[in-house]
């Protein structure tokens, strides 16, 4: 017979009968709550493997619910602590995934990428986004290889006007990106561009600590601003449009304008002085005046960088020779490269350029009017089991173990 207690909140006065083996252990939830569990391979058909990161893999996924249609997804996984794909220490949620989830649930814009939704499994997190064919990276390899092929202009100016427009966007919500570069610039086929990885974005409003004691290193070396460099303790979104000044520099050209040579952090505490790639920048745009930057020697690195000889300004004559001819498109270029932070042109003053005005306008479709197409996404087929060698899906409500065999087990 089953052990029956008294339980005192019972309705009308009358003790309620409550069997102790279900009201006190957590079992039979956790059952009813796996049973109902849909997992991940069940929602979505995996196509195969994109990339891997420091965070962990993005899959290429087909729908396969009446609810997600027959559309592509691409599908963030982030790394466990694990061994043989099965999680050995839980050490929680990384800074960055809760960053990212807490952000993407909350910012829709047609120049962000869209977060689908979030699935928790076997603890691991995968995020689910809208899939995007391409990215800048592999259109600026596409045209520099095997030979140069220019981008056209209404090309380059449709993805610059896009990135701004979204990155006025974060801006406006008080929301640094703080890792702006071409592979993190989505294009979808129908030639929208999305900001994506947000993984290093940052609110800014009101932080309660300085946004360096957060994070020391922000932002991909060749991409980053020089008040970052010079080892700056507070910033603003002005590092962010440096980087755009970067990207836009990088579709001109087809390789990057500042490729230093990071120097790597010997501990935590102390940031080094990246000496290589404040010269690359110094050799294009010249050295830095009180005169021009008046809170210039404010900044911790600055003795470092009063060492190094001076530099004459040659990004007129970097472009020109990089086949731009544009006056007002320099004219940006040089406004968003500006040393200064405080008078760099912002996001939204940028998208009023006149460089923006004048014919061939920017329009929705960055590829209308373009002779090129260009190769889809590469997919790695023989790397597509998402859940890993052991694992798990669902059949009748029962979860059942092995059913997706690891391909790396059979080499």
């Amino acid at each position: 017979m089953e052990n029956y207690r008294q339980y005192p909140y019972a309705s009308a006065g009358q003790p309620m009968r409550v069997a102790s083996t279900d009201f006190f252990t957590i079992g039979p939830y956790r059952r009813r709550r796996d049973q109902a569990r849909v997992s991940v391979v069940q929602k979505y058909e995996i196509l195969g493997y994109i990339a891997a990161g420091t965070y962990g893999k993005v899959y290429k996924a087909r729908g396969k619910t009446k609810e997600l249609g027959n559309g592509l997804y691409a599908i963030k996984k982030f790394k466990t602590d694990s061994k043989d794909n099965e999680v050995t220490h839980y050490t929680g949620i990384s800074q960055s995934a809760i960053r990212e989830m807490s952000l993407c649930k909350e910012l829709e814009h047609k120049n962000i990428s869209r977060l689908i939704e979030i699935i928790l499994e076997r603890k691991c997190i995968y995020m689910v986004f809208e899939f995007a064919e391409h990215d800048l990276l592999q259109i600026i390899h596409y045209h520099s290889q095997p030979d140069h092929k220019q981008i056209p202009e209404q090309t380059l100016k449709s993805a610059m006007y896009q990135i701004l427009e979204g990155l006025s966007f974060l801006h406006q919500n008080w929301v640094l990106h703080r890792d702006l570069k071409p592979a993190n610039i989505m294009v979808t086929n129908d030639g929208v561009v999305k900001i994506g990885d947000l993984g290093l974005a940052r609110k800014f409003s009101n932080p309660l600590q300085s946004l360096y004691s957060g994070d020391k290193v922000v932002v991909t070396i060749w991409y980053r601003a020089p008040e970052l460099l010079l080892g700056a303790r507070h910033y603003t979104p002005a590092i962010d449009l440096w980087a755009v000044g970067c990207i836009l520099a990088e579709l001109l050209s087809l390789r990057p304008l500042f490729k230093g040579e990071e120097t790597k952090m010997d501990n935590k505490k102390q940031v080094p002085f990246q000496e290589n790639q404040v010269i690359k920048i110094l050799e294009i745009l010249g050295t830095p005046t009180l005169d021009k930057w008046p809170s210039l020697n404010s900044y911790p690195e600055y003795p470092h960088l009063s060492k190094i000889s001076t530099f004459p300004s040659n990004l007129k004559a970097w472009y020109q020779s990089n086949g731009g001819s544009n006056k007002n498109c320099l004219r940006l270029l040089a406004s968003l490269l500006e040393y200064d932070p405080a008078k760099r042109i912002d996001a939204l003053e940028s998208l009023d350029h006149k460089w923006f005005q004048e014919a061939p306008k920017p329009v929705d479709n960055i590829f209308a009017n373009s002779p090129f197409k260009y190769p889809q996404r590469k997919i790695q087929k023989d790397d597509n089991d998402i859940l890993g060698g052991t694992s798990q899906t669902y059949y009748n409500g029962k979860r059942a173990f092995g059913a997706y065999e690891d391909p790396r087990k059979r080499r």
